[in-house]
């Protein structure tokens, strides 16, 4: 006899969306977008099929066409057209990314314009802050690197971002820039820490697309090692006490059980799909083996079930669509 709980009852096509637990939703979705001060048309990404730089002069039109798909939220990155050991052009008002928040907070009002605060696409060494001589050789420069962040991060409340969000994992970063901004009148003005990011090999193709790659040595000096659970999570606790309003893990398919932990410390978390994790979904598509669609919301849904308010991939233009389809 079968037991009185049948479990295929509440499976049936009708009964399934009444009683479905996780559901993405456009409110989820955060679309990065990489800004070049260099060119004058979209320019493709090879490894990052449908990708794209865009020109500063453009890049408000693409904010539109997002926000009328119902992307409400954009994660901006810059490439900028010169590049020297103490990344000058980050913090300067006519920066690549300072002037692409401000055409697209002049063209769409209500999107939520996030920043990238760090130094790798502006440095002529490629690592995320000041470098000079350590106990073990050249290295990331912690405290004079957060002076450097301070300052990105004001130039771009300046400019009118929503959320800033450092990315350069150093001891301090969170703490500082807070001070920073609440002393330059920015109270309102989010911090969203890249609070537990690994050093991943999933980062690849994003530094093709943000011409960010090292000339030497490697991040694993600052970024987590990928089999340090209790570290990553006192990162992100740490990064909580120092006043981040938002906390990520990133990459985030590949941590989930990281992802999970971190969103019982009470904040908001996001997620980010990287680089790599869209190219392999794109790359797998395009010969055939798995179904695109299928597959990215599978892997949204995924996301949020760990304890994700929002996530950040480059499938968002295409996912809002997809979900307008369900309708």
């Amino acid at each position: 006899m079968f037991p009185q709980r049948r479990m295929r009852r509440s499976r049936s096509r009708n009964i399934q969306p009444l009683l479905c637990e996780i559901t993405l939703s456009k409110n989820d979705l955060v679309a990065p977008l990489f800004v070049d001060e260099k060119i004058t048309a979209p320019l493709p990404i090879e490894s990052m099929p449908g990708q794209f730089r865009y020109p500063i002069s453009g890049i408000a039109t693409v904010a539109v066409e997002l926000w009328k798909r119902g992307v409400r939220a954009v994660l901006i990155f810059g490439i900028p057209k010169d590049k020297d050991p103490d990344a000058c052009s980050a913090w300067r008002a006519e920066g690549v990314v300072q002037q692409a928040v401000r055409r697209i907070k002049a063209e769409v009002k209500g999107m939520v314009v996030i920043t990238d605060v760090c130094a790798c696409e502006y440095t002529d060494h490629g690592h995320c802050g000041i470098v000079g001589d350590t106990r073990s050789g050249p290295d990331l420069l912690n405290d004079p690197s957060l002076e450097l962040m301070n300052a990105i991060a004001i130039s771009h409340a300046e400019s009118g971002a929503d959320i800033v969000a450092p990315s350069c994992m150093l001891d301090g970063m969170v703490g500082s820039i807070r001070t920073a901004l609440d002393k330059a009148g920015f109270e309102d003005v989010l911090i969203m820490s890249y609070s537990t990011k690994f050093a991943s090999a999933l980062y690849g193709p994003f530094r093709e697309a943000a011409d960010s790659g090292f000339t030497f040595g490697d991040r694993s000096t600052y970024q987590l090692s990928c089999g340090n659970s209790r570290e990553a999570i006192l990162e992100s606790q740490m990064d909580a006490d120092e006043g981040a309003d938002i906390l990520m893990v990133k990459p985030a398919g590949f941590y989930l059980d990281i992802l999970s932990e971190v969103a019982t410390l009470g904040l908001p978390v996001a997620a980010f799909q990287v680089s790599g994790e869209y190219s392999m979904i794109k790359g797998a598509a395009e010969r055939g083996w798995i179904k695109e669609k299928e597959t990215v919301l599978e892997s949204l849904i995924s996301i949020k079930r760990a304890g994700a308010e929002l996530i950040i991939t480059y499938f968002a233009g295409d996912v809002a669509g997809w979900l307008d389809e369900k309708q």
